[in-house]
């Protein structure tokens, strides 16, 4: 029991004192207006650096990575066969893929897959 709780306090105590160290560090100390502004040749800069955020590239971006985790998802499926119930893998293996195709048909009815309108 006692190593168990110093382990603990090992694992909870080492993460703490890097994130410290880090924030510490990691602070400017001197806020200067040039060294804070983009860089553009010494000049200063004609427009804003600032350009405006696609919010279609955004749904895009979100869209694949939903997609992306549900492949990660999908890979052992065929894995575990083997081990695994026919008759229980075929029905889960076959709901996920309905929520999936579900997901992808709201997601296209809606127009989120449409780039350019």
């Amino acid at each position: 029991m006692l190593s168990m709780s110093t382990s603990f306090m090992i694992s909870f105590l080492i993460p703490m004192m890097v994130m410290l160290i880090a924030t510490t560090l990691s602070k400017k100390m001197i806020n200067d207006r040039e060294k804070s502004s983009p860089f553009e040749c010494g000049f200063d800069p004609k427009s804003s650096a600032r350009m405006p955020f696609s919010l279609r590239f955004f749904l895009i971006a979100v869209i694949f990575l939903i997609f992306d985790v549900e492949i990660a998802l999908i890979l052992p499926i065929v894995i575990i066969i083997k081990s695994s119930n026919l008759i229980v893998w075929t029905s889960a293996t076959l709901s996920f893929v309905l929520i999936l195709l579900g997901g992808l048909y709201h997601e296209w009815n809606q127009g989120a897959l449409q780039w350019a309108e």
